[in-house]
C-alpha cells in the first residue's frame, strides 16, 4: 500500500476507528476491509493467510484461509505468573495452541480466526495486558534488559520504561470502544492526541533500554535508545542514542540498516520530555510521501544530526550533557541461573526461536504452565526470543529445576550449541506476508546442517551469532549478525558477514541470492581461515574484518557508531 493511502486512511479514520466494527461483524468473509487492515494495525493485530494453503485453496475456487496475528503490549516483556496462565489458555482455546516470544518482548498469537478475534482481545485484557499500540504507526512495545546484573538497577530502568510506554499511548478510545465494548460519547473521533497528531507517526517507531554491560536490547537498532549510566549500582541516567533501524528493501540503495548515534546524556527526570521531542520531531519532520524512506532514521540522514539534536533540545528544553562512559561486552543473553542482589535467582531457558508449544520431542507448553502454578516471581521475556524465570527464591530453585527438566525446557542449554544458542530467527512463513523465504522453520535444519561445518575446523564452540530472517525488513535484527540469512526467495539468500557480538556493528553483503549448499561451502573457506589465523578470543564477525574478508558498510561514517570511543 503506498504511503499516500495510509496517510488517508490514518486522516479519516476517526481516530483509528474507520469502520472494524462493520468489518467484524460481516459474516461473509474471513478478511477485513482494505482500509481496516491497516487501521487494525493500531490495535495490535494484522490480518494474514496461511501461505500453506494459498494455491490449494485457489485451486478449489476458495477465498484465503484468511486469520489473524495477535501482539501484546508487555514494556520489558515483563509478566506474573497469573498472568501467564491467563495468556496460555488464550493460546489453547483461540490460537494456533503456541505462544511465540518476539524480538520485541512481546507475546504473539497465531491462527485466530476474525469471528474469535474480539473474544481473543477480551481474553487478553481479562489478563491486565492489551494490545494497543503493538502494531502501526506509533510507538511499539518498549524493550528493556531482560537478564540484568543488578537487581535495584534494573527495577528503576523497569519503571521509567513502563512510564514511558504508558505516556506514549495513543489517546483515542477506539481500541477500548471496538473490543471492550466501551460506550462511545460525544466527540469520540476527534480525541486530542498531543503526542501523535491527527495521522499518528510517518511509520512504526521503537525505543528500548540497555544495561550495561550486556546489550540483549540491542539498542543501536532502535529508533530511540536509553543506556542506564549506573553509579555505585544506582540509576544516575541514561546516554542517548537514536536513529537506529533494521528495514532495508532489497535492490534499492535508498534503503538500508543503520545504527543508532549517540548523542548525549540526559537524568532521568527529563526522560518523557526528551523522549516526547524524539517522537514529535519524528512526526514532524519524518517523510509522509514515500513511505520506505519515512523511518527515523532517515529523517535523521535527510535534515542531518546536527539539525535534528537540536530540535530535539529545543521541543524537550532539555539539553544534552556530554555522553557518560559505556561498554558492551555482548548482545546475548546469559543462559542458566544467575543471583540477583536481593538474593532472588533468575533462571534464563534458551527457547529455539522463541516457540513455544507442546511437541513430540518436549512439553515447553504444558511445563511453563505448571511452572506457573508454582511460581512466585515473574516472567522475562528477552528481546532474543528467550524466557527468564525471575525472582526465585533460593529455596524453590529446585522445584523449578525438576520442572524444567521433566519438560525438557534444559534441552536448549543441555543438547543445543553455542550456535544454537545465540540463534534469531523471524516468523516468516507461513503466516507473515512478506516473507520470501523460511525463517524460524529453516533455523533448525540450517544450524544442523552448519554445525558440522564448525566441527571440522574445530570450532564446536565458538559463539558466532546467527540471524535469519525471512525478507529484507529485518525484525531479527538479521543485520548486526556475525552471519545472517536474509531470504531473497525460497530456499535461496543473501548471505551478510561481519556484525560483532556487541550489537555496534553493522554487518555487510558477501554473496547475494544463494541456496544453501552455497552458503555452507561459503562459510566452511571462511571457517577454515577463521580457525588458523584468529587471535586469542577474537570473534568472528572481528576476524572477517581485521583479516580484510570485508570492509564496513559503504554507508557515509555517521551512520556507524564511533566505536573507539566506546570500546
Amino acid at each position: 500500500m503506498s504511503n499516500h493511502s495510509v496517510e488517508d486512511i490514518k486522516s479519516e479514520s476517526n481516530r483509528l476507528r474507520g469502520s472494524l466494527l462493520d468489518s467484524l461483524a460481516d459474516p461473509v468473509t474471513g478478511a477485513l476491509r482494505e482500509s481496516d487492515q491497516t487501521l487494525i494495525k493500531y490495535h495490535g493485530s494484522y490480518q494474514q493467510d496461511d501461505r500453506d494453503l494459498r494455491d490449494e485453496r485457489r485451486r478449489q475456487k476458495l477465498e484465503q484461509a484468511y486469520q489473524f496475528m495477535i501482539r501484546t503490549r508487555t514494556p520489558g516483556g515483563v509478566v506474573t505468573p497469573s498472568q501467564w496462565l491467563k495468556l496460555d489458555a488464550i493460546a489453547t482455546q483461540y490460537a494456533n495452541h503456541s505462544l511465540r516470544i518476539t524480538t520485541r518482548q512481546a507475546f504473539q498469537y497465531h491462527g485466530v480466526i476474525k469471528r474469535e478475534l474480539k473474544a481473543t482481545m477480551q481474553a487478553i485484557n481479562a489478563a491486565l495486558i492489551d494490545t494497543l499500540a503493538a502494531c502501526g504507526d506509533v510507538n511499539r512495545n518498549v524493550l528493556v534488559a531482560a537478564n540484568p546484573l543488578e537487581s535495584r538497577a534494573h527495577a528503576e530502568v523497569q519503571a521509567w520504561a513502563a512510564k514511558l510506554s504508558e505516556h506514549l499511548l495513543p489517546n483515542t478510545r477506539a481500541y477500548y470502544e471496538i473490543w471492550l465494548d466501551e460506550e462511545r460519547v460525544a466527540g469520540s473521533g476527534e480525541e486530542e492526541e498531543p503526542i501523535y497528531g491527527a495521522t499518528y507517526l510517518p511509520r512504526k517507531f521503537k525505543v528500548g533500554f540497555a544495561v550495561p554491560p550486556v546489550n540483549d536490547v540491542d539498542v543501536f537498532a532502535n529508533d530511540l535508545g536509553f543506556i542506564a549510566v549506573l553509579d555505585d549500582g544506582a540509576l544516575v541516567g541514561f546516554n542517548l542514542v537514536i536513529g537506529g533501524g533494521m528495514g532495508a528493501t532489497h535492490g534499492d540503495a535508498e534503503t538500508y540498516p543503520r545504527v543508532g548515534n549517540v548523542i548525549g546524556f540526559i537524568t532521568p527526570e527529563q526522560l518523557l520530555d526528551v523522549a516526547t521531542a524524539v517522537v514529535t520531531t519524528q512526526r514532524d519532520l519524518g517523510n509522509r510521501e514515500l513511505r520506505k524512506r519515512a523511518r527515523f532514521k532517515y529523517t535523521i540522514d535527510d535534515h542531518g544530526l546536527d539539525t535534528v539534536v537540536g530540535e530535539i533540545e529545543r521541543r524537550s528544553g532539555v539539553t544534552l550533557q556530554p555522553t557518560r562512559a559505556f561498554r558492551f561486552e555482548h548482545n546475548g543473553d546469559r543462559y542458566g541461573w544467575v543471583e540477583g542482589e536481593d538474593g532472588r535467582w533468575h533462571l534464563t531457558l534458551h527457547l529455539f526461536a522463541g516457540r513455544i508449544a507442546d511437541t513430540s520431542h518436549a512439553t515447553h507448553l504444558t511445563g511453563l504452565r505448571e511452572i506457573a502454578n508454582v511460581h512466585r516471581g515473574e516472567f522475562r521475556m528477552t528481546a532474543n526470543q528467550n524466557l527468564v524465570i525471575a525472582g526465585v527464591p533460593a529455596g524453590e530453585r529446585e522445584r523449578i529445576d525438576t520442572l524444567v527438566k521433566t519438560h525438557g525446557l534444559d534441552a536448549g542449554d543441555r543438547l543445543g550449541t553455542a550456535l544454537q544458542r545465540a540463534a534469531v530467527a523471524c516468523v516468516a512463513l507461513p503466516t507473515c506476508g512478506l516473507a520470501m523465504a523460511e525463517a524460524e522453520r529453516y533455523l533448525p535444519d540450517f544450524t544442523d546442517r552448519l554445525q558440522p561445518v564448525l566441527e571440522k575446523h574445530g570450532l564446536r564452540d565458538a559463539p558466532i551469532l546467527l540471524r535469519i530472517s525471512g525478507c529484507p525488513n529485518g525484525c531479527s535484527r538479521p543485520y548486526l549478525a556475525e552471519i545472517a540469512l536474509v531470504g531473497k526467495a525460497p530456499g535461496r539468500y543473501n548471505l551478510m558477514l561481519g556484525g560483532d557480538a556487541r550489537g555496534q556493528r553493522l554487518n555487510t553483503l558477501y554473496r547475494e541470492n544463494i541456496d544453501e549448499a552455497a552458503i555452507l561451502a561459503t562459510l566452511d573457506e571462511l571457517f577454515a581461515r577463521y580457525a588458523g589465523e584468529r587471535a586469542d578470543g577474537e570473534g568472528f564477525g572481528d576476524f572477517l574484518h581485521r583479516s580484510g574478508v570485508i570492509a564496513l558498510p559503504a554507508y557515509p561514517t555517521h551512520r556507524q557508531i564511533a566505536l573507539e570511543l566506546h570500546a
